[in-house]
């Protein structure tokens, strides 16, 4: 899972990036100090893991990870190139989500590159860039489209998808906006548009506001923004999640009780990524590894299996399934198994969240 961060410069996409990887990317008070995308890949926390790492006393735990773009600020202007824009959006095409750090936090020590904070305005600023950024792209299509179709009609579902899209975005929206058949849905991911992609708003607070939840009016206009495109919102505090970042576990559980905080920054984003992405994770365990393996929600047993090699998905014969419930009810996958709880499931069952499986296959 790729995941990018995007926002206007100076919102606190880099420290927020730092802290989520501990990869020490550059965050410096100017616009533009991030060029190239920063990449860093974050291990998925998951207890349920550590139980069947304990249970199978596994030589090794491999958890599901999700890799984090950090993608340089963007300004009015970007898909024309201002600010170095168009090298900028072109990484934002590579990945399967958008983070969109919001700041909602005053400070006169950090330069806004609108001067003023403004969440509702700043949203608009971006969006609007990913849009026409979508439009260049989608209006040469419809162009290069327009010559062949009258001699080749099989090209006319796309023509007039193309078409649809190129409508849409003409009147600043974005592509995710609109309805799709499944064939649509199909042509709709071989354009890798930035505005179809979805989006995660990652409003980022100062101290006060987790002290508080109630008194920050940025966070309230981040959430009205959202609430009309059916997006989530997170709120995060960069500067907290940095200082979180070098503890190790029981100093970091200690650290968010003391702040009143039930999971970090980092826990809720990658929640809530997962739920945004419809993605689930199923598990493998044994005395060499346990580990968790990430697929899309409704993903059948032998697609799953390929997750793991594609020859245990070409000679599937059945799935051996215990849900993770029912293991840590008995015990272990034994006892489970005693009291007839593991299942034998074929080519259609659909996997589910937590599913403990040993595929047989042969080839």
């Amino acid at each position: 899972m790729k995941l990018g961060i995007v926002g206007l410069p100076n919102v606190g996409k880099s420290t927020l990036f730092n802290a989520i990887t501990s990869a020490g990317a550059e965050s410096a008070n100017y616009p533009f100090c991030t060029i190239e995308p920063n990449i860093g890949v974050v291990e998925v926390p998951d207890k349920r893991l550590e139980f069947l790492t304990k249970m199978s006393n596994s030589g090794k735990t491999v958890p599901a990870v999700i890799e984090f773009f950090d993608i340089a600020g963007l300004v009015k202007g970007a898909s024309k190139g201002e600010g170095l824009g168009n090298k900028f959006l072109s990484h934002i095409r590579e990945v399967e989500a958008v983070v969109h750090v919001v700041r909602c936090f005053d400070d006169e020590n950090v330069i806004h590159v609108e001067s003023t904070v403004d969440p509702k305005r700043d949203i608009e600023i971006i969006e609007l860039e990913l849009v026409l950024a979508d439009l260049e792209v989608m209006s040469k299509r419809l162009e290069r489209l327009s010559k062949v179709v009258k001699n080749d009609k099989s090209l006319l579902p796309e023509f007039e998808l193309v078409q649809r899209i190129v409508q849409a975005l003409e009147n600043e929206q974005q592509a995710r906006f609109l309805e799709y058949t499944d064939e649509e849905e199909k042509l709709l991911k071989t354009f890798n548009l930035i505005t179809a992609k979805p989006v995660l708003y990652a409003a980022n607070v100062d101290e006060k506001y987790l002290e508080d939840p109630t008194g920050n009016a940025y966070v309230d206009e981040v959430k009205k923004h959202a609430a009309q495109d059916n997006s989530e919102v997170i709120t995060v505090c960069g500067k907290i999640e940095e200082e979180i970042s070098v503890l190790d576990d029981e100093e970091k559980k200690e650290f968010l009780q003391e702040m009143g905080l039930n999971e970090s920054g980092l826990d809720k984003l990658i929640r809530t990524s997962y739920h945004l992405l419809g993605l689930i994770s199923f598990f493998t365990t044994g005395p060499m590894e346990s580990k968790a393996w990430t697929i899309i929600k409704g993903t059948k047993a032998p697609q799953a299996a390929g997750k793991i090699h594609s020859d245990i998905e070409r000679g599937f014969i059945r799935a051996e399934v215990t849900s993770y419930k029912d293991v840590v009810e008995c015990g272990s996958m034994l006892a489970a198994k005693e009291k007839g709880l593991m299942r034998l499931e074929g080519k259609e069952y659909v996997m589910e969240d937590g599913d403990i499986v040993l595929f047989r296959f042969n080839v």
